[in-house]
């Protein structure tokens, strides 16, 4: 059992030299990109989750819900509460409203409170969520993202929500993760659940 012991703890002192390493390496402060995208459940869920968190440590946040409806959202009910601003695109989706013109037109308005948030030095963390389509579909130019985040304060954090974001966007992101589906319950017959799926 000893012998054990004082195999795991060299293998816990190695381990704890390597992260401290790392740690020390890492001493650049400025505002990151973020983006979660992929296929699976959870990227809309996870940039609400780092709202959560900012606003906890008393940081400003604001958030731009490109595609999403007019129907109720616990994370607006709640966030909204502390002083997170919200704008919503509110057309619902492209396949409801089939209509390319409205959209384009309902995204553009989307992005010019989104380029105010880009550009206010109070907010802290700007969620963009579900660019990625309005990137994809050509609602937005692809070089007017990156110019405006670009442009943005140095401190500022953007996450950026959404399936199939472009490489361009992949690449200039300092930290990017892919949701990827193993199991859903909706495919399975499960109805989405208020305070669970919305």
């Amino acid at each position: 059992m000893t012998r054990d012991n004082n195999q795991h703890q060299k293998r816990q002192q190695r381990l704890k030299e390597k992260v401290d390493a790392r740690i020390e390496a890492a001493q650049q402060e400025r505002g990151i990109v973020i983006v979660f995208t992929g296929n699976g459940k959870g990227k809309t869920t996870a940039a609400f989750g780092t709202v959560t968190r900012a606003i906890g440590h008393g940081q400003r946040a604001g958030v731009i819900q490109f595609i999403k409806g007019t129907w109720e959202s616990g994370e607006r009910n709640l966030l909204a509460q502390h002083g997170v601003e919200f704008h919503v695109m509110g057309t619902g989706f492209t396949w409801e409203t089939q209509n390319r013109e409205s959209d384009t037109v309902a995204c553009q308005t989307a992005w010019k409170n989104a380029l105010t948030m880009l550009a206010d030095p109070s907010l802290h963390l700007v969620v963009l969520d579900e660019l990625t389509y309005m990137v994809s579909y050509g609602y937005l130019e692809l070089a007017d993202v990156l110019t405006a985040l670009k442009s943005r304060p140095a401190h500022q954090t953007v996450i950026i929500t959404g399936r199939g974001c472009h490489r361009e966007l992949l690449e200039y992101a300092d930290t990017v993760t892919e949701m990827r589906p193993v199991k859903h319950a909706f495919d399975a017959g499960i109805k989405a659940q208020k305070g669970i799926d919305w």
